[in-house]
C-alpha cells in the first residue's frame, strides 16, 4: 500500500501550485494574485478534531471565540472534555448537540496515531463512524491535521462559491460537480482547496474557513 502524499512544508504547497498552473489556465492566471497559500498545518489528535467540530456551521469569528474559551477552561484535552458537564460546555458557547458530539468522540477511544497510517478513504471512514463527524469534517481533519495532499472537501460551500467565481459559472457547483471539476487537480487537491479559500477571501472580503 503506497503511503499517502503529504503536505509538510511550504515547498509542498509550491509544488502543488505549480501543478495547478500547469494543468489549468484559470489557475495559472489566478494564483499569482492570491499570494503565497498558507500551510495551515496543525498537530493531529483529539484537539484538532474538536476544533473542527466547534467550527461546524458557525462563522470563523464565532468558532475562534468558542475555541478560545474552551482552551482557557482547559477543555481542549480529551480527558477533561469527556468529563465536563453540560453547563460547563454551554458556558463556553457549545450547543447541546456539539457538546454531546465532543463528549462522544472523547469517550470513543479512537487511535489517533493509527489514523496516520491509513489511506484517505479508510481514515475518513474511521472518523465518520464517530458522533457528529460527517465527510466534510473528516476531510478538513485529514487536510490540516494529517497533511493529506489530495483531500478536497467538495461539500464546502465556500469552495463551491469560489469555484463559481473563478471559473465564471452561472450557478454554484454542487459537491458532485465540484469533485468532477477537481479531478485534474489531483494529486494536489488539498492545495487547490487552499487556493479556492484564498480566492473566496479575496473576492468576498471574509474567510471561508476557520
Amino acid at each position: 500500500m503506497a503511503e499517502p502524499r503529504l503536505i509538510l512544508t511550504q515547498d509542498d504547497i509550491d509544488e502543488g501550485c505549480a501543478h495547478l498552473a500547469a494543468v489549468c489556465p484559470v489557475w495559472a492566471r489566478v494564483l499569482p494574485d492570491l499570494g503565497p497559500l498558507p500551510l495551515r498545518r496543525q498537530p493531529d489528535g483529539f484537539a484538532a478534531m474538536a476544533q473542527a467540530i466547534v467550527g461546524q456551521q458557525v462563522s470563523v469569528a464565532a468558532a475562534a471565540a468558542i475555541w478560545g474559551r474552551l482552551q482557557a477552561a482547559g477543555l481542549d484535552h480529551q480527558a477533561t472534555l469527556r468529563d465536563a458537564d453540560d453547563d460547563t460546555l454551554r458556558a463556553a458557547g457549545l450547543s447541546r448537540p456539539k457538546a454531546r458530539y465532543l463528549r462522544g468522540i472523547a469517550a470513543a477511544g479512537l487511535d489517533w496515531e493509527g489514523l496516520r497510517a491509513l489511506p484517505d478513504d479508510r481514515a475518513i471512514a474511521e472518523l465518520v463512524a464517530l458522533p457528529g463527524i460527517g465527510v466534510w469534517t473528516a476531510e478538513i481533519y485529514l487536510k490540516f491535521a494529517l497533511g493529506r495532499a489530495d483531500v478536497f472537501a467538495a461539500g464546502d460551500l465556500a469552495l463551491q462559491e469560489a469555484a463559481r467565481g473563478m471559473y465564471g459559472l452561472t450557478d454554484r457547483p454542487g459537491p458532485a460537480a465540484l469533485r468532477v471539476m477537481a479531478e485534474p487537480w489531483a494529486p494536489w487537491r488539498a492545495v487547490a482547496a487552499r487556493g479556492l479559500w484564498a480566492y473566496y477571501r479575496w473576492a468576498k472580503g471574509r474567510e471561508g474557513i476557520s
